[in-house]
C-alpha cells in the first residue's frame, strides 16, 4: 500500500468507529402514540390523576354534581301478594243484600200503608176484623224481611273488618267506590307484610319499598293503607297492608331493569321482600349511582373530579343500598362533580402511571 494514503485510511476508519459508539448510546425519542392520556400526580399524593380535557372527551367520562339526600336505616321484612278474590265475593253477597235489603224496604212501606187504609176501613165499618189482621201479619212478615235483610248486611260487613280491616271493608262495600277498580285490572297489587316480631313500623311511615327478587336497588315503592287484623302465624309480628303498582321510583337514577309503564312486576301470590325505614331520625348525605362504584382488592372507591383536568379517588368505607344506587353519609360532600362513567378507566391510568418507565 502508498505510504501516503495509509495514515488517511486509519483515520477514516477510528472516524466510522466513533461514529457508530455515539449512535449505539445516544437516548431514543419517544414516540408521541405511547404517551399516556394520564398521569398520575407526584406532588398532589397518591389517588390523584390528571386527565386532559380531550382525553377526558374522547373515553366518555362523564360526571354529575352531587345533590343532599337524607337516609334512614332500614330493617327488612317480608310478605306475600294477596288474592282479593275473597274481599271481592264479600263485596258481591253485600250488595246483594243490599238489593235485597231495599226490595224488603219497600214492601215493608206498601206493608204500612195497607194497614193503615185497613184500619181507617175497619173504623168505619167498611171491611172485617179478619182482614185487618191479615193485614197486620202482612205486616209483621215484612218488617221481619227488613230486619233478616239489616242483619245479613251487618254480618259481611263485620266478617270484612274481621279479614281485611276497617279501611279495605270500607273500600270493597262502598257502592259508589272504585278502589278496587285498580286491583281488578291488576294496575295495583294488594301486599300484606309482616315485621318481625321485634319491630314496629313507625307512625310516620307511609311508604316502604317492596321487591319479590329481594334486591334493594330494584325495590318498588309501596303504600300504607292500613294495618292487618290478622297477621303471619309463623312470624307473630305486626302484619299490614300495602298497595304497590310495581314501577320503581329511580329518582332521576338509573334503576337498572325497568318495569314497563303500566305493567305490575308483583303478581298475586308471589313472596316480597319489603325494606321498612328504622324509627328515628334521618341521617344526611348523597346518594351515588351504582356506576359510579368501582372495586379494586374487595374495597369500594369512587372518583370525584376536583379541576377541569384533576380526579380524586375516595375510598367508601360504609354505604347503603337504595332504588337506583348507594347512600353515602360521609366522604364525599353535596356539590361535588362525582365520576359515574369512567372510573374505571381513571383507575388503571393511576396504576399505570405508577410503573417505572423502562427506559429509566
Amino acid at each position: 500500500m502508498n505510504a501516503s494514503v495509509y495514515p488517511f485510511t486509519v483515520h477514516m476508519n477510528a472516524l466510522f468507529i466513533a461514529c457508530i459508539f455515539i449512535l449505539s448510546i445516544a437516548p431514543v425519542a419517544a414516540d408521541d402514540d405511547d404517551k399516556p392520556v394520564a398521569k398520575l400526580s407526584q406532588s398532589a399524593g397518591p389517588g390523584t390523576v390528571f386527565l386532559a380535557a380531550k382525553a377526558q372527551a374522547l373515553s366518555g367520562l362523564q360526571t354529575i354534581t352531587l345533590t343532599a339526600a337524607s337516609y334512614r336505616p332500614e330493617f327488612p321484612a317480608y310478605g306475600k301478594a294477596v288474592n282479593i278474590q275473597a274481599l271481592v265475593d264479600l263485596r258481591h253477597r253485600y250488595l246483594v243484600a243490599l238489593t235485597e235489603r231495599g226490595s224488603a224496604a219497600a214492601k215493608f212501606k206498601q206493608a204500612e200503608q195497607n194497614i193503615k187504609r185497613q184500619q181507617d176501613l175497619y173504623d168505619d165499618g167498611a171491611t172485617s176484623k179478619r182482614n185487618l189482621q191479615v193485614q197486620q201479619a202482612q205486616w209483621q212478615i215484612d218488617k221481619a224481611l227488613v230486619d233478616a235483610s239489616g242483619v245479613q248486611g251487618k254480618a259481611i260487613l263485620d266478617q270484612a273488618r274481621l279479614s281485611w280491616g276497617e279501611k279495605l271493608t270500607e273500600w270493597a262495600l262502598a257502592t259508589d267506590s272504585d278502589k278496587l277498580g285498580a286491583f281488578l285490572s291488576g294496575r295495583k297489587t294488594l301486599l300484606q307484610i309482616t315485621l318481625p316480631a321485634t319491630k314496629q313500623l313507625s307512625g310516620d311511615i307511609q311508604d316502604i319499598y317492596v321487591d319479590a327478587s329481594g334486591n334493594r336497588s330494584t325495590a318498588g315503592k309501596a303504600e300504607l293503607i292500613s294495618a292487618a287484623p290478622q297477621t303471619d302465624t309463623t312470624v307473630q309480628g305486626e302484619s299490614y297492608f300495602f298497595q304497590t303498582d310495581g314501577r320503581r321510583d329511580c329518582s332521576g337514577q338509573s334503576c337498572g331493569i325497568h318495569a314497563i309503564p303500566g305493567d305490575n312486576h308483583i303478581r298475586t301470590g308471589m313472596r316480597v321482600t319489603a325494606w321498612i325505614p328504622e324509627q328515628g331520625e334521618s341521617h344526611s348525605g348523597v346518594v351515588i349511582p351504582k356506576s359510579a362504584l368501582i372495586w379494586y382488592l374487595d374495597q369500594a372507591f369512587v372518583y370525584i373530579k376536583t379541576a377541569e383536568e384533576q380526579f380524586s379517588r375516595r375510598t367508601i368505607d360504609r354505604y347503603s343500598a337504595t332504588t337506583g344506587g348507594y347512600f353515602v353519609g360521609s366522604g364525599i360532600n353535596p356539590g361535588e362533580q362525582l365520576v359515574v362513567t369512567g372510573g374505571q378507566m381513571l383507575l388503571s391510568e393511576e396504576f399505570r402511571g405508577q410503573i417505572p418507565n423502562e427506559d429509566n
